[in-house]
């Protein structure tokens, strides 16, 4: 087990299955794309830990509260990590967080998406640390998210051979 799945552990986390997506849903393209020595990973939503999509649903400021998207914004980590497992073998080739867009289905008074994405921002410093996990980060409000998610999230990681 390397360093970081170690780190989960002992924080109690659980990495989700892949994502059980609805019948009448096909995706053109891959969860994580290697190129060279950096991990592009495309927009993940929150999961449970078999797979399935994770509510609540809707959107944050109406019928999302901002602590349950925060929470969600966590849940997307997860997501992602268990997606960058899949693909890297192991988490400890992530030498660094480049990145990260971080996409809130916000009601039309909602102005903080921020606060929201700092669910993610909080669990990947700590299980990669501020030296490794520290990233560049946008948040922003949207109309509408697939799935009907609260938050969706991509990034960019440095990755080692």
């Amino acid at each position: 087990m390397s360093n970081y799945e170690q780190k989960l552990v002992s924080l109690g986390l659980v990495l989700p299955q892949p994502l059980k997506l609805p019948s009448h849903m096909t995706l053109p393209f891959p969860w994580v794309n290697v190129r060279g020595d950096r991990a592009f990973i495309s927009g993940h939503g929150p999961q449970n830990p078999d797979g399935s999509p994770s509510g609540p649903f809707g959107v944050v400021g109406d019928t999302v509260t901002i602590e349950e998207a925060h929470a969600s914004a966590r849940k997307v980590g997860l997501a992602m990590l268990g997606s960058l497992k899949r693909e890297l073998g192991s988490l400890d080739r992530i030498t660094g967080w480049c990145r990260v867009l971080g996409m809130v289905n916000c009601a039309p008074h909602f102005s903080n998406p921020p606060a929201v994405i700092n669910g993610f921002t909080e669990l990947i410093n700590e299980v990669f640390g501020h030296d490794v996990g520290r990233h560049a980060r946008s948040a922003i409000g949207v109309a509408g998210l697939p799935l009907n998610f609260p938050v969706e999230i991509e990034a960019e990681v440095m990755i080692s051979g």
